[in-house]
């Protein structure tokens, strides 16, 4: 027996899209057919809106524990949920403690038990001195292990920290056998400390000189010593928030020859450039920074060559004050971007790009299920999968603006925008979360879901 018919819609399919209606029945999808009957059911008219697997963010940074005033879990799952994702995978630093024992993932467990509007997970943490802790970690179930190659950004006592080479090969020695994923910001700390030094000797602390400090190659750099340490030492590699198609060219050749690996890049660096600095301000401030044009012609090229895996919002919110400098090394880098991931790759990717919808749903969902364990019971509209769906209405662009946003800060780059299309439904196991006109629904429907 039915719980929900959705009729009326356009459902992007793993190869195509179709007109269908969908039957729903304890959270997850029983039925795909033309025309569904069921007297009992309850049924909800699309109207004609596109029907998309609910997005997989796996890089968002939501501060719990231990921040106070920064994004917390109800806060930014809801803006997750406004934006059509229904499931994010949570990262184990900008939080105090970091996430880097099985008692610290117990603690966040806690937290977000009944706090958060759509499903989650967590990812532990790969740091100096807790080589003792991935096991654990592991049997309590992290999506796998973060690093940062760079200095991470933390300054208070117990913040997360840098890998050192040694600490990443062993590191790397132990996920292996753990069969666990190490995800990786991949950026020299060695060339950016040097760069920023001789900056802030001769005074020089405006954007410009910020970027001149994060230069290509120090991603380049940092990502093929990964590759190499990952060769050695047979690790699953993900690579995050990767800015440069020479980024993207070293992984893919690595993959292609065999070595298991992945990479994402995130929206921001597909729909602004390095202008942005001077245009938006400190709100475009992030790590890696932002490109220049070519440098984003290349990502798009990525994507239509199936050369990129996924994009993720790696939304790393603070404080307003923070972001308030005119010392462009002091402003924190990190963009708010948890609520916009699928409108903004929808308008540019589909409306502007004309990349084909399931290509872009394999992004944002299909590819993160498959590779961090989640698919079959999510990732796709299925027979048999969890009912996590965004409806998008592409009949009327918006502009954006503050009042929309549902992050704790509402600060977003964003903002001013103009996007082609709108989420206005999000569901979670058959569960609607979130309606545009009325706003969340749900506020501790999520779950928390292991691989």
């Amino acid at each position: 027996m039915l719980d929900t018919v959705i009729t009326n819609g356009l459902v992007v399919l793993k190869d195509e899209v179709a007109r269908l209606d969908i039957g729903i029945a304890g959270g997850a999808v029983a039925k795909l057919e033309r025309t569904i009957a069921e007297d009992s059911a309850v049924v909800l008219d699309a109207g004609g809106q596109i029907i998309i697997p609910g997005m997989i963010d796996v890089h968002v940074h939501l501060n719990e524990p231990g921040l106070g005033d920064w994004e917390g879990i109800p806060t930014g799952s809801s803006a997750l949920a406004a934006g059509g994702c229904t499931t994010y995978f949570d990262m184990p630093l900008n939080c105090l403690p970091p996430t880097t024992t099985e008692e610290f993932l117990e603690m966040k467990k806690r937290l977000a038990k009944g706090r958060s509007v759509t499903d989650y997970a967590f990812w532990g943490g790969l740091v100096p001195g807790n080589l003792k802790d991935l096991a654990d970690l592991a049997e309590s179930g992290v999506i796998g292990y973060k690093a940062f190659m760079s200095a991470a950004g933390g300054k208070q006592e117990g913040a997360f920290r840098e890998v050192d080479d040694i600490t990443l090969f062993r590191g790397m020695e132990e996920i292996a056998r753990l069969g666990k994923i190490l995800a990786l910001h991949a950026e020299s700390e060695a060339m950016i400390g040097a760069l920023a030094d001789a900056k802030l000797r001769k005074g020089r602390t405006s954007a410009g000189d910020y970027l001149e400090t994060r230069p290509p190659a120090a991603e380049l750099e940092a990502v093929e010593r990964a590759l190499f340490y990952a060769e050695q030492t047979g690790c699953p590699l993900h690579f995050v928030h990767i800015s440069t198609p020479a980024a993207v060219t070293a992984i893919s050749k690595m993959k292609a020859a065999g070595l298991d690996v992945t990479l994402e890049t995130c929206p921001h660096y597909l729909v602004m450039t390095e202008d942005a600095l001077e245009e938006v301000g400190a709100l475009a401030k992030c790590a890696p920074p932002l490109r220049s044009k070519e440098e984003q012609d290349g990502l798009w090229q990525a994507i239509a060559s199936g050369e990129l895996d996924m994009i993720s919002s790696d939304h790393s919110p603070c404080p307003p004050e923070l972001k308030e400098s005119p010392n462009w090394f002091e402003i924190w880098g990190g963009i708010s971007g948890a609520q916009h991931s699928v409108e903004l790759m929808l308008s540019e990717g589909y409306c502007k790009r004309k990349i084909p919808l399931p290509a872009l749903c394999r992004l944002l969902a299909a590819n993160p299920a498959r590779r961090f364990g989640l698919y079959p019971k999510k990732g796709e509209i299925r027979i048999g999968a969890d009912a996590d769906f965004a409806f998008i209405d592409f009949s009327k662009s918006y502009i954006l603006e503050r009042k929309h946003l549902y992050d704790r800060h509402r600060q977003s780059p964003y903002v001013g925008r103009r996007l082609d299309c709108r989420v206005t439904q999000t569901m979670v196991r058959g569960k609607t979360v979130y309606l545009r006109d009325s706003g969340i629904q749900d506020a501790g429907f999520g779950q928390w879901v292991s691989p």
